[in-house]
C-alpha cells in the first residue's frame, strides 16, 4: 500500500477511535499533532512519512484515556500490519507512545520521536493548550481555581506543567512556533487573575 493511502488509513482510524472524547484528547488534537509534527520534519529533515505516522497513533494506549490499555495497542498494531506497515515502523511509533509523556519524563531516542513530542506539548499551549486544559478538566471534575487549595485545580496545572513546556522542546522549529503560544497563556493568567480578584459586592 502506498505511504499516502496508509496515512489515510491511520487518519480513519484516529477518527474512529477518538472521535467522541471530550477530554482534549478528541480526533482533532491528533490530526494536529501529526499535521504540525510533519511541518517540523521537513524543516527539521526528519522522515515526514514516519512522523506523521506516530503523530496518528502518538495517544493509542495511554492509560488516561482507555480502560484496557494493552489492548488498546494490540488492535492498533494488528490495524497497521492490515495497512502493510513495515514492523520497524510499528515498533516505533509504540516505543514513542511509551515515551512521549510528560509525566513519565522520558525523552524518545529518534528524531521523528522527538519531533512529535514537540507536536504534542505545542498542542498543549496557546489557545488551543487552555481549551484543552479546561476540557480535561471539566472531564475529570476538577473545579477551574481554588485559592484555599489549588492542587487539584485546572489553573495550577500551568504552573505545573504548561509553562515548563516551553523549555523541554528538541527542535528550533518547535521552540518558534512556541514563544506566541507561551506568551498568549501568561497574558491569559494575568486576566484570568485579574477578573478573579474583581470586587465582589454587587455579584449575588
Amino acid at each position: 500500500m502506498e505511504q499516502q493511502n496508509q496515512l489515510e488509513e491511520m487518519e480513519r482510524y484516529a477518527h474512529t477511535i477518538f472521535r467522541e472524547d471530550a477530554t482534549g484528547h478528541d480526533f482533532y488534537h491528533m490530526k494536529r499533532v501529526a499535521k504540525t509534527g510533519r511541518k517540523i520534519a521537513l524543516k527539521e529533515g526528519a522522515d515526514p512519512f514516519l512522523t506523521e505516522a506516530i503523530g496518528w497513533m502518538h495517544d493509542i494506549g495511554d492509560h488516561k484515556l482507555f480502560d484496557r490499555p494493552a489492548d488498546t495497542i494490540a488492535e492498533a498494531k494488528a490495524f497497521l500490519r492490515r495497512i502493510e506497515l513495515e514492523e520497524s515502523m510499528i515498533r516505533e511509533i509504540f516505543q514513542v507512545c511509551r515515551d512521549i509523556s510528560f509525566s513519565k519524563g522520558r525523552i524518545p531516542e529518534t528524531l521523528e520521536g522527538k519531533i512529535i513530542q514537540d507536536a504534542d506539548r505545542l498542542d498543549a499551549i496557546g489557545a488551543i493548550g487552555i481549551a484543552r486544559t479546561f476540557a480535561f478538566g471539566g472531564a475529570a471534575s476538577r473545579l477551574i481555581h481554588w485559592p484555599n487549595d489549588p492542587k487539584q485545580s485546572s489553573i495550577q496545572h500551568f504552573y505545573d506543567k504548561l509553562l515548563k513546556l516551553k523549555e523541554t522542546l528538541h527542535t528550533d522549529t518547535a521552540n518558534q512556533m512556541a514563544e506566541k503560544r507561551h506568551a498568549f497563556m501568561e497574558r491569559f493568567l494575568d486576566q484570568f487573575f485579574e477578573e478573579w480578584d474583581m470586587p465582589c459586592d454587587n455579584i449575588r
